[in-house]
C-alpha cells in the first residue's frame, strides 16, 4: 500500500518538461494577443486619421459654399449685380489675382478683437507651405485703402485651386490654375472652382459652383 500511494503522488504532479511546455504555450498566446491588439490599434489609428481628414475637407467645403451663397444675397432692397470678381492683391507670397467677394455681415472665421466687422471684402488664395488663405478687410475701416488685408488660414491641406469656365456658345469647358481673361483683356469670373486637398498619402478634391449672378438669387 505504501508503494502504491507513493506512485500515485508522483504521477499526480507535473514534470519539468510539462511546465516548460506550458510556459512556452502561454508565451506564444501572449505574443499572439499583443500582436493582435497592436495591429488593431494601428488600423484604428490610421482609420481615425483618414476620417478626420475627410471631416476637415467636408467642413471647409460646406463653409465656403455658405460664404458664397451669402455673397449673392441682396443688400437692403438692392440685388447684388455681380457678387464675385477677380482682385489683384498683395499677399505674403507676392502679388496675385484672386477670387474676390463681399460679405455684408462678415463671418465667424474672420478673427477680430471686437464685434464682427460688416461690409467685408474677401479674397481666396493659396500660399506655399501654408495652404488656403482668406484675405479680408472691412470697407468701413479708416485705412482700408492703404493698409494690407488681414489673412486667416482656412485649410493647411489645400495645395491647389483650379478655375473652370464654361463657354456659353459651345458649351465646352476650360480650366486653369489661375484666373483667365477675355479676348478684350477683362478678367473673367469662373463658373466653379476645384480645391485639391492633400495630407500625407490622402488626397481629396472638391468642386464648388459659384451661385447665380447678375442679380439672380441662388437656386437653392
Amino acid at each position: 500500500m505504501k508503494r502504491h500511494r507513493r506512485s500515485v503522488r508522483v504521477r499526480s504532479g507535473f514534470t519539468l518538461v510539462e511546465l516548460l511546455m506550458a510556459i512556452a504555450i502561454m508565451a506564444m498566446l501572449l505574443v499572439a494577443l499583443f500582436t493582435f491588439v497592436f495591429s488593431m490599434g494601428e488600423i484604428w489609428g490610421h482609420g481615425s486619421e483618414k476620417r478626420l481628414f475627410e471631416q476637415h475637407v467636408n467642413a471647409v467645403t460646406r463653409h465656403l459654399e455658405a460664404m458664397f451663397r451669402r455673397a449673392t444675397l441682396p443688400v437692403g432692397a438692392s440685388a447684388v449685380a455681380e457678387p464675385f470678381t477677380i482682385r489683384e492683391l498683395r499677399t505674403g507670397s507676392g502679388t496675385g489675382n484672386l477670387l474676390g467677394f463681399d460679405l455684408t455681415n462678415g463671418d465667424r472665421i474672420l478673427v477680430w478683437n471686437g464685434p464682427p466687422l460688416p461690409e467685408v471684402k474677401c479674397s481666396l488664395g493659396i500660399e506655399p507651405n501654408r495652404g488656403l488663405m482668406l484675405y479680408w478687410q472691412s470697407k468701413l475701416e479708416i485705412n482700408h485703402a492703404t493698409e494690407p488685408p488681414r489673412a486667416v488660414l482656412v485649410s493647411p491641406f489645400v495645395t491647389k485651386i483650379d478655375y473652370f469656365y464654361r463657354d456659353e456658345e459651345s458649351g465646352s469647358w476650360r480650366s486653369g490654375t489661375a484666373p483667365q481673361k477675355s479676348s478684350e483683356g477683362h478678367w473673367l469670373v469662373p463658373d466653379s472652382i476645384k480645391l485639391t486637398f492633400a495630407h500625407g498619402a490622402a488626397t481629396a478634391e472638391r468642386t464648388l459652383t459659384l451661385p447665380a449672378r447678375n442679380g439672380a438669387l441662388p437656386l437653392f
